[in-house]
């Protein structure tokens, strides 16, 4: 099954251990400094909007759909786990002064590009489109946040890293399915992922400058 090759599972596992990576990293500071809620939030819409057909995963019991299910389920789950920490367990150190980027901003117009732009008119396939356009640009108020800070935790920095590898595997994949597929096209799925991918450039950069250079991770101010 092309669609599942190892670029796709590869990207699957990176954004499984990004979880892993950002509540450890809560759980062990005790501290959810440098987090954005806004980010999170987004995120959980854009899981609970994408994963409506969770039932038919679970109610197909094949190898794939049962793969796929527990995916979306650690997902949801892992999601909603963060945003209790932030707001209930943590508030104290989350960084409510520098999470500041409009994010409900972003909902309006990837709700109107789903509209008009998706594969079929139902509202499972709106919503799937939705999630997709909204994913594209959830880590916005995450990379804003750290701009103001500056200074970027390790593994806060492992944490986005490990979002933005996992982007960049699943464009790798799309290629992949491309070249070995004879009818596989998905220019929604392609142009937006394309545009998130472009949006971890310039973490990427300073990334791996920080870690060339065997120094904590700094981030151009945008004050």
């Amino acid at each position: 099954m092309y669609s599942m090759n190892i670029f796709r599972i590869g990207g699957d596992l990176l954004h499984l251990f990004s979880f892993v990576v950002l509540i450890l990293k809560i759980q062990h500071q005790h501290s959810c400094r440098g987090i954005s809620l806004r980010t999170q939030v987004l995120y959980l819409a854009v899981f609970v909007t994408r994963y409506l057909d969770l039932p038919w995963n679970i109610l197909h019991m094949t190898p794939f759909s049962l793969y796929l299910a527990a995916m979306k389920v650690i997902f949801i789950a892992a999601t909603a786990y963060v945003i209790y920490l932030i707001i209930k367990k943590y508030p104290k150190s989350y960084s409510k002064d520098e999470d500041t980027f409009p994010a409900w901003f972003l909902i309006p117009p990837c709700l109107l590009l789903a509209f008009f732009f998706h594969e079929d008119f139902t509202v499972f396939e709106v919503l799937w489109a939705f999630s997709i356009y909204l994913e594209a640009v959830t880590i916005l108020p995450q990379l804003v946040l750290l701009q103001k800070t500056g200074n970027v935790e390790t593994l806060t920095s492992h944490y986005i890293f490990c979002l933005g590898g996992y982007r960049t595997l699943y464009l790798v994949n799309w290629i992949y399915r491309y070249v070995v597929e004879d009818d596989y096209t998905q220019w929604l799925v392609w142009i937006s992922g394309a545009v998130q991918t472009i949006l971890y450039i310039d973490f990427f950069y300073y990334y791996f400058i920080s870690y060339w250079k065997g120094d904590s991770m700094v981030l151009p101010t945008s004050v």
